[in-house]
């Protein structure tokens, strides 16, 4: 078969089957998910899971297996972040397949549509605007094809592709249409070569992902010379190498924020699930953190406030004499990828009176033009587009068109030129156009849209609405839905770079937005310090997805945009928004009471490590004793907390919050416990196991405490969460097995009155401590000096 029978026919099945038995198939990583492996890697091969692992070794080889239970609560821990995130995969893959833009192919002398993956090398791709290109390989044939590769190399100009250029993976078509064959496929495309170790499933940076890895980083730097002070003062003080490896790994085992990872994990896995059954593709995890933060939130108007269908409700002819029914046709007719507008425009016109006319130079709409236009020959040149564009400025019908604009419709202008005029027109000259008619098309409104909006104009949240339409009819689709400052909409092509970010700040609506001012409006609200989301749905909203905090796409949308959003919306839902800012806050504001529960244990089982190695008394606990106190007080509350409902404002400063809570709180803890222990083990009528049993009681009290203050405001369940957890200890208790099974010993009254009147008292400075200023004020200073 010759190269030009295969451009015309594609490859044969036969030919398909051997490729894909070759492996020249476009199988590239998920952006969305890991492998199983991987998922499995991750969540077993820890540092801290390595250092638990080897504490438990010495715990089963020099001391009671009891002791080591520490370790089946990491398994389990382990099990439980791995069973969730394959869960979240499974949900990510499906909705990912469901989202995923499909490849039209010539296969057999027929267009099929096929996924991603099943393009194999030499298929023949054929592409229109608003496509995504998934592989790379040369032009056969163009349709006037315009390709934007700005994601690839920065050149803002849409780059006009004749057969035999190349056509890179990552691209987009911006106008036109064509076909191309696949030269490289898989790995070996352009685009999978750039991005695929950036574009694996990842957490990517965020405030909370790197506060949680600052504070590892700290607890790790302490484990070291913690645990060689406590293994020597341990050994020192009992004299028995047994009980000073016991001694040394009840104090270390406590200082792990083990649970805090797999707790983000988890709050992020079932995030993803949670949002997959409202249809709703998560892209990247911290997409999920990401809404939460935003204040700024940036519309398209078409297809994300309006539907993406129309109707066209009318045409206005301007001048007598011209076939504007039967040009309107033709221009139909001659656009082999009709967009929205062409494809209202055919349904209502129907075949009309008279064939259509023969086309010769086609110009296909691009945002950046703002109109198409076909040349018919004898009958002259014919452009459908923007009125203010099309029209002459002050003309009778220029403003007829920005009076009915007025009223939320959406106006394009029917221009006529002699043969010859639409040539000029694209080489920047000079035409005598004329205007033949005005198209009116209604727009139908999003029926959740003003709900939605008035939702985040409720949060905090300002909106601003980004449209290439124009200004005025922008201004009442706005108006239409209580965007607030829609009565003052503003032309985007008076914006410079010089003013941009202040005519941001003090209006709302925006008309005639180009798609790089788009990108550029992004950007500069982010130079202001603004989280910025973007949603759109059309090629021309790419940039600014791309560019934007949080890009949000409508499933409906063209692949380009849906495969450089975060999020995308598959049921075209604009009413998901708020329920991904609650999961958003669900996960920032749960995460943030979860990591001061483990770092209040980190901080108490340090300053007693320490407070052990100075004073040189023995560990007041065995690891059996912590491990009843952390799952009482910290692992269950912690899965409980993680995933219950939160709507708390995400707010800036992860890390001093935490630190400002997690440091007196421990303090408190450690301080108070080690002075009740130290009073207890100078009773000389009692041993070490009963000290140990009044320091156990002293710090669940404390960490009991604690819980409660984490665990406000108050709900039923809350409230019943944390006295199901006092409930569980006196239980542990009052039953004998249990009791002996964790080594307690309440045999003086005295001493375990004394320690718990301590505990009181230290509980009662902590509340007093965090509602004050001065500690802020502190806190603040020693970590800006920092």
């Amino acid at each position: 078969m010759t190269l030009a029978e295969r451009a015309a026919t594609g490859l044969t099945a036969a030919e398909v089957a051997e490729r894909v038995a070759a492996g020249l198939v476009n199988r590239v990583p998920r952006r969305s998910s890991r492998s199983v492996a991987e998922i499995v890697r991750a969540n077993v091969l820890t540092r801290f899971n390595a250092l638990i692992g080897a504490l438990f070794v010495l715990v089963m080889v020099f001391g009671d297996w009891r002791d080591g239970l520490f370790g089946g609560i990491i398994l389990a821990n382990t099990l439980i972040g791995i069973v969730q995130e394959l869960r979240a995969k499974r949900t990510l893959d499906r909705l990912a397949v469901l989202g995923e833009q499909r490849v039209r192919v010539v296969r057999d002398g027929r267009p099929v549509e096929v996924a991603q993956a099943a393009v194999v090398k030499d298929d023949l791709v054929m592409v229109a605007a608003g496509d995504r290109i998934v592989v790379d390989g040369p032009v056969v044939e163009s349709r006037s094809l315009e390709v934007d590769e700005s994601l690839l190399t920065g050149e803002a100009e849409p780059v006009a592709k004749r057969p035999g250029d190349e056509m890179l993976s990552g691209s987009f078509v911006v106008a036109g249409s064509g076909s191309f064959t696949a030269g490289k496929v898989g790995r070996d495309a352009y685009a999978a070569r750039l991005v695929e170790e950036a574009s694996r499933f990842k957490l990517a940076e965020s405030e909370l992902q790197t506060g949680i890895n600052k504070f590892l980083k700290y607890v790790t730097w302490l484990l070291v010379p913690v645990g060689v002070l406590l293994t020597i003062s341990q050994f020192l003080s009992t004299r028995s190498f047994s009980d000073a490896v016991v001694g040394a790994v009840a104090g270390v085992v406590t200082m792990v924020p083990e649970g805090l990872v797999l707790m983000t994990s988890i709050a992020f896995a079932v995030g993803v699930v949670r949002l997959g059954r409202r249809r709703c593709l998560v892209q990247e995890l911290p997409a999920i953190e990401g809404l939460a933060r935003v204040d700024v939130l940036c519309l398209d108007k078409t297809g994300t406030l309006t539907e993406p269908g129309m109707d066209l409700e009318k045409v206005v002819p301007t001048r007598e004499g011209l076939p504007v029914d039967r040009a309107l046709r033709s221009l139909v007719a001659a656009d082999p990828s009709p967009n929205p507008t062409m494809r209202a425009i055919a349904a209502s016109l129907g075949e009309g009176d008279g064939p259509v006319w023969p086309p010769g130079e086609v110009v296909p709409f691009s945002s950046a033009r703002k109109w198409s236009g076909t040349s018919f020959g004898e009958h002259g040149d014919w452009m459908l587009g923007a009125p203010d564009v099309l029209l002459a400025a002050g003309s009778a019908e220029l403003k007829e068109a920005e009076r009915i604009g007025a009223t939320g419709r959406r106006v394009l202008a029917v221009a006529h030129a002699p043969e010859g005029g639409l040539a000029a027109l694209v080489g920047g000259g000079g035409a005598a156009v004329e205007a033949a008619a005005l198209v009116v098309l209604w727009q139908r409104l999003r029926p959740e849209a003003k709900e939605t909006l008035a939702y985040f104009a409720h949060e905090g949240v300002a909106v601003k609405v980004l449209s290439g339409d124009d200004p005025v009819s922008v201004g009442a689709i706005a108006a239409a839905l209580g965007v607030p400052g829609a009565d003052r909409p503003y032309d985007a092509r008076k914006i410079t770079d010089a003013d941009i970010e202040e005519v941001l700040e003090t209006h709302t609506v925006f008309g005639r937005v180009s798609p790089q001012q788009k990108r550029a409006m992004v950007r500069a609200l982010q130079a202001r310090g603004h989280t910025v989301a973007m949603t759109g749905d059309g090629v021309n909203d790419v940039l600014a997805l791309k560019d934007a905090d949080l890009g949000v796409a409508m499933g409906s949308g063209s692949g380009a945009t849906r495969a450089v959003a975060k999020v995308v919306l598959l049921d075209d839902s604009f009413a998901t928004l708020p329920h991904v800012v609650a999961e958003g806050r669900r996960v920032l504001g749960n995460i943030e009471r979860v990591a001061n529960l483990f770092l209040t244990k980190t901080v108490y089982s340090i300053l007693l490590s320490v407070l052990v190695g100075i004073v040189g008394v023995r560990f007041p606990f065995l690891p059996r004793h912590l491990t009843l106190i952390s799952a009482l007080t910290i692992g269950v509350p912690a899965f409980v907390l993680a995933l219950a409902p939160n709507l708390e404002r995400a707010r800036p400063g992860f890390v001093p919050r935490v630190l400002r809570f997690a440091v007196p709180a421990g303090l408190a803890c450690g301080a108070a416990t080690f002075a009740g222990y130290v009073l207890a083990s100078d009773d000389p009528r009692t041993e070490f196991a009963q000290d140990s049993t009044t320091a156990t009681f002293a710090l669940f009290v404390l960490s009991l405490w604690v819980l409660a203050l984490i665990a406000r405001p108050y709900t039923w369940w809350r409230v019943a969460l944390v006295a199901s957890m006092g409930a569980a200890f006196l239980v542990v208790i009052a039953v004998p097995g249990l009791r002996e099974f964790f080594a307690l010993q309440h045999q003086s009254a005295e001493n375990d009155a004394v320690a718990l009147a301590i505990a009181v008292a230290a509980a009662l400075l902590l509340s007093h401590a965090l509602r004050h200023d001065w500690y802020d004020r502190t806190l603040n200073l020693l970590l800006r000096r920092h």
